[in-house]
Protein backbone atom coordinates (compact mmCIF):
# COMPACT_ATOMS: atom_id res chain seq x y z
CA UNK A 1 0.00 0.00 0.00
CA UNK A 2 3.19 2.08 0.71
CA UNK A 3 3.12 5.10 -2.50
CA UNK A 4 -0.77 4.36 -2.93
CA UNK A 5 -2.24 7.83 -4.47
CA UNK A 6 -5.00 8.75 -2.26
CA UNK A 7 -7.40 11.92 -3.11
CA UNK A 8 -9.00 13.60 -0.04
CA UNK A 9 -12.03 16.23 0.00
CA UNK A 10 -14.86 17.77 1.60
CA UNK A 11 -18.21 18.21 0.14
CA UNK A 12 -17.82 22.19 1.46
CA UNK A 13 -15.71 25.37 0.90
CA UNK A 14 -17.25 27.05 3.84
CA UNK A 15 -13.77 28.73 5.83
CA UNK A 16 -14.35 27.30 9.11
CA UNK A 17 -16.00 23.61 7.70
CA UNK A 18 -15.85 20.56 10.32
CA UNK A 19 -15.66 18.90 7.37
CA UNK A 20 -13.09 20.37 5.81
CA UNK A 21 -10.97 20.26 9.11
CA UNK A 22 -11.71 16.22 8.38
CA UNK A 23 -10.20 16.14 5.34
CA UNK A 24 -6.94 17.57 6.46
CA UNK A 25 -6.82 15.57 9.42
CA UNK A 26 -7.78 12.50 7.00
CA UNK A 27 -4.48 13.63 4.37
CA UNK A 28 -2.05 13.64 7.55
CA UNK A 29 -3.09 10.22 8.80
CA UNK A 30 -2.73 8.72 5.29
CA UNK A 31 0.24 10.57 4.66
CA UNK A 32 1.37 8.92 8.24
CA UNK A 33 0.33 5.19 6.25
CA UNK A 34 2.74 5.81 3.34
CA UNK A 35 0.08 7.50 0.95
CA UNK A 36 0.65 9.67 -1.54
CA UNK A 37 -2.13 12.50 -0.95
CA UNK A 38 -3.73 14.68 -2.79
CA UNK A 39 -5.87 17.19 -0.80
CA UNK A 40 -8.40 18.70 -2.96
CA UNK A 41 -10.34 21.67 -2.36
CA UNK A 42 -13.46 22.29 -4.53
CA UNK A 43 -13.29 25.85 -3.92
CA UNK A 44 -10.69 26.11 -6.41
CA UNK A 45 -12.68 24.84 -9.10
CA UNK A 46 -14.89 27.26 -10.98
CA UNK A 47 -17.94 24.86 -11.71
CA UNK A 48 -21.39 26.45 -12.13
CA UNK A 49 -24.68 24.73 -11.45
CA UNK A 50 -24.93 21.95 -13.86
CA UNK A 51 -27.35 22.93 -17.07
CA UNK A 52 -27.82 20.90 -19.91
CA UNK A 53 -27.86 24.08 -21.80
CA UNK A 54 -24.96 25.30 -20.75
CA UNK A 55 -23.22 22.38 -20.97
CA UNK A 56 -24.10 22.07 -24.69
CA UNK A 57 -21.75 25.34 -25.37
CA UNK A 58 -19.05 23.58 -24.25
CA UNK A 59 -17.66 21.85 -21.15
CA UNK A 60 -16.08 24.32 -18.52
CA UNK A 61 -12.41 23.63 -18.15
CA UNK A 62 -12.52 23.12 -14.62
CA UNK A 63 -14.99 20.53 -14.95
CA UNK A 64 -12.58 18.65 -17.18
CA UNK A 65 -9.81 19.30 -14.85
CA UNK A 66 -11.82 17.50 -11.99
CA UNK A 67 -12.21 14.89 -14.32
CA UNK A 68 -8.60 14.36 -15.06
CA UNK A 69 -8.10 14.60 -11.11
CA UNK A 70 -10.88 12.10 -10.06
CA UNK A 71 -9.49 9.58 -13.21
CA UNK A 72 -5.70 9.91 -11.71
CA UNK A 73 -6.62 8.78 -8.11
CA UNK A 74 -7.69 4.64 -6.94
CA UNK A 75 -8.65 5.71 -4.12
CA UNK A 76 -10.39 8.71 -2.39
CA UNK A 77 -11.82 9.73 0.97
CA UNK A 78 -15.24 11.81 0.90
CA UNK A 79 -15.56 14.11 3.97
CA UNK A 80 -19.24 14.78 3.04
CA UNK A 81 -21.29 17.73 5.42
CA UNK A 82 -25.01 17.03 6.14
CA UNK A 83 -27.84 18.85 4.91
CA UNK A 84 -31.36 18.60 5.70
CA UNK A 85 -30.32 14.87 6.24
CA UNK A 86 -28.98 14.55 3.03
CA UNK A 87 -25.18 15.89 0.98
CA UNK A 88 -24.89 19.43 0.18
CA UNK A 89 -26.01 20.26 -3.55
CA UNK A 90 -21.83 21.19 -4.16
CA UNK A 91 -21.25 18.09 -3.69
CA UNK A 92 -23.96 16.53 -6.14
CA UNK A 93 -23.18 19.51 -8.86
CA UNK A 94 -19.74 18.85 -8.78
CA UNK A 95 -20.52 15.08 -8.95
CA UNK A 96 -23.18 15.67 -11.69
CA UNK A 97 -20.51 17.56 -14.16
CA UNK A 98 -17.86 14.72 -13.35
CA UNK A 99 -20.16 11.91 -14.61
CA UNK A 100 -21.86 14.11 -18.04
CA UNK A 101 -20.21 12.65 -20.77
CA UNK A 102 -18.49 15.09 -22.96
CA UNK A 103 -19.61 14.65 -26.33
CA UNK A 104 -17.07 14.08 -29.11
CA UNK A 105 -14.35 13.54 -26.25
CA UNK A 106 -12.69 10.30 -27.19
CA UNK A 107 -11.65 9.80 -23.12
CA UNK A 108 -14.54 11.62 -21.54
CA UNK A 109 -17.55 10.59 -23.53
CA UNK A 110 -17.82 7.58 -20.86
CA UNK A 111 -19.40 9.76 -17.75
CA UNK A 112 -18.35 6.86 -15.57
CA UNK A 113 -14.36 6.98 -15.92
CA UNK A 114 -13.60 9.05 -13.54
CA UNK A 115 -15.81 6.89 -11.01
CA UNK A 116 -15.34 3.14 -12.06
CA UNK A 117 -13.64 1.03 -10.36
CA UNK A 118 -12.18 3.53 -7.83
CA UNK A 119 -12.29 2.55 -4.22
CA UNK A 120 -14.29 5.36 -1.82
CA UNK A 121 -14.37 5.69 1.95
CA UNK A 122 -17.21 7.89 3.42
CA UNK A 123 -16.31 10.04 6.21
CA UNK A 124 -18.61 12.77 7.52
CA UNK A 125 -18.54 15.22 10.89
CA UNK A 126 -21.57 16.98 11.86
CA UNK A 127 -23.20 19.24 15.58
CA UNK A 128 -25.35 16.74 15.68
CA UNK A 129 -25.02 13.37 17.79
CA UNK A 130 -25.38 10.73 14.36
CA UNK A 131 -22.34 12.50 13.02
CA UNK A 132 -23.60 13.01 9.48
CA UNK A 133 -24.79 9.28 9.10
CA UNK A 134 -27.77 10.61 6.96
CA UNK A 135 -25.56 12.05 4.76
CA UNK A 136 -23.49 9.01 4.10
CA UNK A 137 -26.67 6.59 3.95
CA UNK A 138 -27.88 9.04 0.54
CA UNK A 139 -24.38 9.72 -0.92
CA UNK A 140 -23.58 5.81 -0.69
CA UNK A 141 -26.46 4.79 -3.59
CA UNK A 142 -24.94 7.54 -5.53
CA UNK A 143 -21.31 6.62 -5.70
CA UNK A 144 -22.66 2.68 -6.06
CA UNK A 145 -24.38 3.74 -9.07
CA UNK A 146 -21.67 5.62 -10.66
CA UNK A 147 -19.58 2.04 -10.36
CA UNK A 148 -17.79 3.44 -7.66
CA UNK A 149 -16.36 0.46 -5.00
CA UNK A 150 -17.70 1.38 -1.28
CA UNK A 151 -15.66 0.47 1.37
CA UNK A 152 -17.84 -1.22 4.17
CA UNK A 153 -16.01 0.71 7.01
CA UNK A 154 -16.92 4.65 7.13
CA UNK A 155 -16.84 7.21 9.90
CA UNK A 156 -18.93 10.10 11.75
CA UNK A 157 -17.99 12.37 13.83
CA UNK A 158 -20.37 13.47 15.79
CA UNK A 159 -20.78 16.65 18.42
CA UNK A 160 -18.06 18.19 15.72
CA UNK A 161 -17.49 21.26 17.68
CA UNK A 162 -15.93 19.83 20.49
CA UNK A 163 -13.81 16.94 18.37
CA UNK A 164 -10.97 19.28 16.74
CA UNK A 165 -8.49 21.24 18.88
CA UNK A 166 -7.51 24.63 17.13
CA UNK A 167 -4.86 23.24 14.40
CA UNK A 168 -7.88 21.16 13.34
CA UNK A 169 -6.54 17.92 14.98
CA UNK A 170 -9.23 15.12 15.93
CA UNK A 171 -9.02 15.18 19.12
CA UNK A 172 -11.27 12.16 20.10
CA UNK A 173 -9.18 8.66 20.75
CA UNK A 174 -12.59 7.17 18.61
CA UNK A 175 -12.33 9.17 15.94
CA UNK A 176 -9.09 8.95 15.40
CA UNK A 177 -8.56 5.13 15.23
CA UNK A 178 -12.25 5.55 13.24
CA UNK A 179 -11.03 7.78 10.64
CA UNK A 180 -6.94 5.27 10.21
CA UNK A 181 -9.30 2.39 9.76
CA UNK A 182 -10.98 3.69 7.45
CA UNK A 183 -8.00 5.39 5.74
CA UNK A 184 -6.32 1.68 5.79
CA UNK A 185 -9.07 -0.14 4.56
CA UNK A 186 -9.46 1.95 1.40
CA UNK A 187 -5.77 2.19 0.61
CA UNK A 188 -5.71 -2.11 1.17
CA UNK A 189 -8.90 -1.96 -1.02
CA UNK A 190 -7.52 0.16 -3.87
CA UNK A 191 -4.44 -1.81 -3.82
CA UNK A 192 -5.90 -5.55 -4.09
CA UNK A 193 -7.50 -3.86 -6.87
CA UNK A 194 -5.72 -2.57 -8.91
CA UNK A 195 -3.22 -5.74 -8.50
CA UNK A 196 -6.35 -7.96 -9.62
CA UNK A 197 -6.97 -5.37 -12.41
CA UNK A 198 -3.03 -6.18 -13.85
Amino acid sequence: MAGMQILIFAGSTRQDSYNRKLAKAAAEMATQQGAQVSLLELSDFDIPMYNADLEAQGTPADVIRLKQILHRHAAWIICCPEYNGSYPALLKNAIDWASSPVKGDAQWSDGVLPFRDTVVGMASASPGGLGGLRAQSHLAPLLLNLQCWLAPRSHAVAHAADAFDAQAQLTRSQDISGMQALIEQVLWAADRLQTTAS
